[in-house]
Parts: structure tokens; sequence; C-alpha cells
């Protein structure tokens, strides 16, 4: 049995503040060729998740709020948004599932937030995430991926 509890939780957001990429995340499944992958990921604000999809094969992805305040956005093929979610346990909106092959990010929006993640596998690290060409890498120069996100942060009701 694997048990998923408040040491655990706390734990992990210690690790992913304590990280240069502000996030950690904390696999259960036991190798990267399992079927289902699932995992939980500590998030802070400012880290960045660029915009992608998984369309090689196509896969289901979700997401399961443990704690904090995530934003959830999809986009179409240009960037623009198509649809938005908070998760915030204050509100009730709890979990997402990410239409099959949509473009998708995470954006979040308070401190040690964490999810539960589980999307198909298997992982292949070459081929899992189609970025998207219409945002910034994660290793962009300078502070494209904060303004990026601050963009994306203008256009969300919060």
């Amino acid at each position: 049995m694997i048990e998923i509890n408040n040491q655990l939780l706390d734990t992990l957001a210690q690790q992913a503040s304590a990280s240069p990429r502000k996030r950690k995340n904390h696999n259960f499944h036991p190798e990267a060729g399992d079927p289902i992958q699932r995992m939980l990921n500590a998030l802070n604000p400012g880290t960045y998740v660029q915009p992608h999809r998984h369309i090689s094969p196509l896969k289901r992805e979700v997401f399961i709020l443990l704690r904090g305040r995530i934003a959830v956005l999809e986009f179409d093929d240009r960037g623009a948004i198509t649809g938005h979610t908070i998760l915030d346990a204050r509100t009730g909106n709890l979990g997402v599932e990410i239409t099959n092959g949509a473009w998708h990010t995470l954006v979040v929006l308070e401190e040690n937030s964490i999810v539960y993640e589980i999307k198909d596998g298997p992982y292949f690290p070459v081929d899992d995430k189609n970025f998207a060409p219409w945002a910034p890498s994660e290793n962009a120069p300078g502070n494209q991926c904060e303004q990026y996100l601050n963009h994306l942060l203008l256009q969300l009701p919060l």
C-alpha cells in the first residue's frame, strides 16, 4: 500500500522550495514503462511549465489538487487560451482532466501547492511532450518565462 500523508506532502513541499525550478515530483510508478504514470507534483509560484501536449501517442492527464491553488489552462494551436480552471479546495474545484491532445500548462498561484498527477504511460522523455512553439522554452534567456507567466495571469479572472 502506498500512503499519501501530510509527512510526505511536507517533505515534498520543502524539496520544491529548495529547488531552483521551484518544483519537485515524487513518482509512485515503479518504472518509466509503467502504463499508468502516477506522481505527486509540488509546485511554487514562478515555476514555469512550458505549454505542451501529449500526442505521440495521445495521453490522458489528470491533476487532483491536494494543497494550494493552481490555474490549469488549455490553448488552441496559436496559443490563445481556450479554457481554464482554478484548482482550489476552498472553492470546491479539486481536479481536472486535460482533453486528449490539448495544449496545456499549470500556473501556480500559492506556495507549496501539490497535485496528484495521473497520466497514461509509458514515459519516454524523447516524445512524451510536444512543446508549444509559441511559448518560451524553460531555459529561455532573460526573463521570458516570467513575462509569459505574467501575460497568462493577466488573462485570468483571479
